[in-house]
């Protein structure tokens, strides 16, 4: 199983899989340029850990050794020092990378501390940047697109986003990650934010060979809400519609939606999720709390019903 995405989106979805299969490799977007990440990758021209460190507490073993570190690389300093901000992990992380020469081993050396139940990748071995064109910011003039640069401007912008791209444009994709895809019995894209951790991937030309070209099933599971600043107004049907623009040979096998997320607009959804060739499923997802997030006993009950009518030769649990 691979899990494509970053932030909290990627590690709701984590929490889930990691309920279905051991077998989970998590593959993160390496944009983050704010924040405690965005300090590391200023000053070492490291990736910037903070989604990776997250990816790797939500795999953390469900034992008292797994949870201990899990909440310690979680840990952020606070006060008005220099360590202010930063999450214990980043800084392990970051320091691993620097002593090894390897971010994919420093990686793999935390998900060993974490006794963790997967792997966690990054998308490629070198910083990106996100590039969006947005519309909506010159006054009179709402259509006149307006470049906007970093990920944390492209997922505050107050415009329309309406296509990214990344920096540099044709970068090396982890190796590690590309044989993790080819190997795979699924690949799973979202949910995370849609611009700035789940498109990216697909702007990678190695990682985009990659999932189109894999023996593995290939599903989306679509955002409970348009994220403010980012999506703001998109329907779910646009979604799939950027998505199929900016990765035009995609193709689908299943995509997953939040059954009260889509009410009243279930057959816009359909003819556009009929246009990956894909199926799709509709289930309640969201936590009963209210909030914009996914449950992950309920995703991951969904995943195994999935992922065992589809097939597949992961011996799920």
């Amino acid at each position: 199983m691979v899990a494509f995405g970053g932030g909290h989106g990627l590690a709701a979805s984590l929490s889930a899989l990691r309920r279905v299969t051991d077998e989970v490799t998590a593959i993160v977007t390496v944009a983050d340029n704010g924040g405690s990440s965005g300090r590391l990758r200023s000053e070492f021209g490291a990736l910037p850990p903070g989604d990776l460190r997250m990816a790797l507490a939500a795999l953390a073993g469900d034992d008292d050794w797994g949870r201990l570190w899990a909440d310690v690389t979680q840990h952020r300093f606070g006060g008005d020092g220099s360590l202010a901000g930063h999450p214990v992990g980043n800084l392990v992380i970051t320091a691993l990378a620097d002593r090894l020469g390897d971010p994919v081993r420093a990686l793999d050396f935390v998900a060993d501390l974490l006794h963790a139940a997967g792997r966690v990748l990054p998308l490629a071995p070198e910083p990106l940047e996100i590039v969006a064109d947005v519309v909506g910011l010159v006054p009179g003039d709402p259509g006149a697109p307006v470049e906007v640069r970093g990920q944390v401007a492209v997922a505050t912008t107050p415009g329309r986003v309406v296509a990214v791209r990344i920096e540099p444009p044709e970068p090396a994709a982890c190796s590690e990650a590309v044989q993790a895809v080819m190997e795979a019995d699924w690949v799973v894209l979202g949910p995370g934010s849609w611009f700035t951790s789940v498109i990216p991937h697909l702007l990678v030309p190695e990682m985009a060979k990659a999932v189109t070209g894999t023996r593995a099933k290939r599903a989306v599971a679509m955002n409970l809400t348009p994220q403010p600043g980012e999506t703001d107004g998109f329907s779910p049907e646009t979604h799939l519609e950027v998505l199929a623009a900016h990765a035009p040979d995609l193709e689908l096998d299943v995509v997953l939606a939040d059954e009260a997320a889509v009410r009243g607009g279930e057959a816009q959804l359909r003819e556009a999720v009929a246009g990956f060739g894909a199926e799709l499923v509709l289930a309640p997802l969201a936590c009963d709390d209210g909030s914009p997030r996914h449950d992950p006993q309920r995703l991951a009950a969904v995943y195994r019903d999935i992922f065992g009518t589809m097939g597949g030769d992961t011996a799920w649990r």
